[in-house]
C-alpha cells in the first residue's frame, strides 16, 4: 500500500506541481523508514516521455516504487500540466534538467527522505534528462532508465527521415522561436495525430490517442514547434562517459532506438547493467508484464546501489 501527497516546489521562480508517493508499510523491501521518527527512506525522482504530464506514466512508476519502500517524486515540468511557467508545452531539454535539479533538492530536504540516498528514474525521453542530471549532480547516487530514448545527431537523422528532414524541422523551430520572441504567440501542432502530417509524431499511436490510456484530459496533445531546434540538437549519448553512478537500462529490441541505448550503455563510465526484455515502446508506459518487469528490475537496482 502507498499514500500520495500533492506537493509544490520552486524551480528558478516557477512553482512546479508534484506527487510524493510514500509507502504505508515502512518495512517494505527498499528500506525501512518514513516520517514520524522512523529511519528516512531512499528517494527517487521519476519522469516520463517528452511532452508528458506526471499522470501519463511517471505516477504509475512512482507509486510502484513507493510500494517497494521508496519515497518517489513525480512532477510536471515547467510549462506542463499543473506546473507554472511560460511558454507552455515547450520541450526544452535544458529547462527540464534544471527542473530535475530542483526536484532533487525538494526530495533531499523532505523529512521522510535520506538525502544521501537519491536515485533518478527516466522513462523514454526523460532518460536523457535524468542522465544529464546524473552527469552534473553528484546527489544522484544511482540511475535507472526504462525504454530509454537516447539520441544524438545520427539517431535523430535515422528517426526523422534523414539530415534534410531534420534540418527542415530545426529551421521551422527557429522560425517559431523568432515569432514567439517578436509577438508572444506560440505555434502549436499535435504531438500525435493519425491525420495531421504536421504532428510531431504523425502516426496512429494508441497509447496517446486512447482515452483509457494516455489520451487523458490532463495531457493536451500539444507540441510547441519552437521545440524542434533544442530537441534535435540535444546529444544525450555523449553524456555517458561523464556518468560514474551505477546505471541500469531496461529495454527491448522492439522498442524505440535500441541502438542508441546500446551506444550509451557502452560509453558509461561506472558500473552498469542492461536488462533486455520484450515489448514495444508504449508497452513500457502502462502494459503488463512490461511495467512490472521494469519496476522489479529498477527497484532491485536501487536496493543494491542505494543501501541503507
Amino acid at each position: 500500500m502507498t499514500r500520495m501527497t500533492e506537493v509544490a516546489f520552486d524551480s528558478d521562480g516557477v512553482t512546479l506541481a508534484g506527487n510524493l508517493w510514500l509507502p504505508d508499510d515502512t518495512e517494505a523491501a527498499g528500506g525501512a523508514g518514513g516520517a514520524g521518527g522512523a529511519a528516512p527512506l531512499p528517494g527517487v525522482v521519476v519522469a516520463g516521455t517528452w511532452t508528458s504530464v506526471k499522470e501519463l506514466m511517471a505516477d504509475r512508476y512512482a507509486e510502484r516504487l513507493a510500494a517497494r519502500g521508496y519515497a518517489a517524486l513525480s512532477f510536471d515540468f515547467t510549462g506542463f500540466g499543473r506546473s507554472g511557467g511560460e511558454p507552455r508545452d515547450v520541450e526544452d531539454p535544458a529547462r527540464k534538467v534544471r527542473d530535475i535539479h530542483h526536484a532533487l533538492t525538494f526530495l533531499a530536504g523532505h523529512e521522510s527522505v535520506d538525502g544521501d540516498r537519491l536515485g533518478a528514474l527516466g522513462i523514454c525521453a526523460a532518460a536523457m534528462y535524468m542522465s544529464d542530471s546524473a552527469a552534473r549532480d553528484p546527489r544522484v547516487r544511482s540511475l535507472a532508465l526504462v525504454a530509454p530514448w537516447l539520441h544524438d545527431t545520427a539517431v535523430c537523422e535515422a528517426a526523422y527521415g534523414g539530415a534534410d528532414a531534420v534540418a527542415e524541422r530545426v529551421k521551422a523551430g527557429r522560425e517559431a522561436r523568432a515569432r514567439y520572441e517578436e509577438t508572444g504567440e506560440v505555434e502549436y501542432v499535435p504531438v500525435v495525430s493519425a491525420t495531421d502530417p504536421r504532428a510531431a509524431m504523425p502516426y496512429d499511436i494508441d497509447f496517446y490517442l486512447n482515452p483509457s490510456r494516455g489520451g487523458i484530459p490532463a495531457w493536451p496533445n500539444r507540441f510547441a514547434v519552437m521545440s524542434w531546434a533544442d530537441w534535435l540538437g540535444y546529444d544525450a549519448i555523449c553524456l555517458a562517459p561523464r556518468i560514474a553512478q551505477p546505471t541500469l537500462l531496461v529495454h527491448s529490441e522492439d522498442a524505440a532506438i535500441p541502438d542508441g541505448a546500446r551506444r550509451f550503455h557502452a560509453g558509461l563510465a561506472g558500473p552498469k547493467d542492461f536488462l533486455w526484455t520484450e515489448g514495444t515502446q508504449f508497452d513500457f508506459y502502462d502494459r503488463e508484464p512490461q511495467v512490472t518487469t521494469a519496476v522489479g528490475a529498477v527497484a532491485a537496482h536501487f536496493a543494491r546501489t542505494l543501501p541503507g
